[in-house]
Order: C-alpha cells, then structure tokens, then sequence
C-alpha cells in the first residue's frame, strides 16, 4: 500500500477514535463491476455468508456437470419428440441460515441458464406458483412425487429440478469456516426415477 494511504488511514483511525469528523474520512458509495474504476469489486469477500459470486460458481458446477452427462445427451439433446419441459421445484434451504434473497437469487440463475440453453423448454417459476395456488396443493421445498406428478401432469413437464443447499460451519478461536454444498437432482416426473444429480462445493473463511 502506497506510504500516503497508509498515513491518510492511520489518521482517519486517530481523528475518529477522538470523535472528530472529516469529510475525507466518511465512507463513500463507489460503483463496481466491467467499465468501472472497480472491476473486481464483487470478487472480494466481505463475509462468510453466499454471495453472488459464490452462487455462480455453485450453479455453474452442477450445470455445467449436467450439459456433460449422459442423459443430457441422450435423453435432452437426442429428444426424438423435440425439447422436453422442464420445471424447476423450490430448492431446499438446509442450512441454519436466512438466505431468503440468495435462494431467489439462486432458482432465476439456474431458470436462466436453462432457457438459454435451448434444449428444454421452462416452466416460469411464476406460473407454476399459480398452478400450485389452483390445484390448492401445498407449496414445499420438499419434492414429494405424488404432489409432483399431479402438478407435472398439469404443467405438462417431463421432468423436475431439485435439490437443496447445504452448509457446515466450524469455528476456532476467532477463525472460522463454512462449507457449503449445492445439491441438484433431475426427477423424472412420470417414473420419480432420478436421471442425474450432482453436487459442487465452495468455502468462505475468516482467518486472522
């Protein structure tokens, strides 16, 4: 770190133990990202908790494994009746954590990528909410086959996406770890057969 920022931190640091403001030492909004002066600012992590970036990674692990599979390829790819329809079931929060928004975050990315990819055809997330609501079936993370095949037949989907997130959280001292894994099946929804599942991986720590 370049000898004036260092001295310019080590003041802020004094002036705000002693209660004094200054107004080069409140913190300011900056823009990150592509085309900004701060392209790599979503790289760092700011916490343990998932990020988005940590939510790419997660989905693109599972996907990527899934374009390459055998019943990808079989099954999708070598369609004799054209792309199947896939619907995508709530994944299931297994951690001890709120993650509300990264969930969210998490279905629209995968929803995303599989529309792009052009060998399925998807059902919105929105529209089969309404389905759930019509047919009065309960609305769960927890894919049950019966409940599955009487909104898939509705849907028209041949086969459902699933799966969960989980997470392992250590401590020691004041470091600590936590692991979390994404969990994605395929569920045929016909035969409740599982034609793939896959699970990535990814860790955040504090360290001292």
């Amino acid at each position: 770190m370049p000898t004036s920022r260092v001295l310019r931190s080590s003041l802020c640091l004094v002036l705000l133990a002693g209660g004094f403001a200054s107004s080069g030492c409140k913190p300011k909004a900056v823009r990150g990202g592509p085309g900004t002066d701060n392209p790599n600012l979503d790289e760092g992590a700011m916490s343990t908790g998932l990020d988005r970036v940590d939510i790419q990674y997660l989905v693109n692990e599972n996907l990527n494994s899934m374009f390459a599979s055998g019943w990808w390829a079989r099954d999708v790819q070598g369609s004799p009746e054209g792309p199947p329809i896939v619907a995508i079931w709530p994944i299931k929060n297994a951690t001890s954590q709120h993650l509300d928004d990264q969930m969210l975050t998490l279905l629209s990315d995968i929803e995303t990528t599989l529309v792009n990819s052009g060998a399925v055809s998807v059902v919105s997330r929105e529209r089969q909410a309404e389905m759930v609501a019509e047919a009065q079936l309960q609305n769960s993370d927890l894919f049950d086959p019966a409940t599955a095949a009487r909104l898939g037949a509705q849907l028209g989907a041949k086969y459902y996406v699933t799966g969960k997130v989980t997470s392992n959280d250590e401590r020691f001292d004041k470091e600590r770890r936590v692991q979390y894994s994404l969990f994605l099946q395929v569920i045929e929804v016909e035969t409740s057969l599982v034609k793939f599942q896959f699970t990535s991986e990814r860790s955040k720590a504090i360290v001292r």
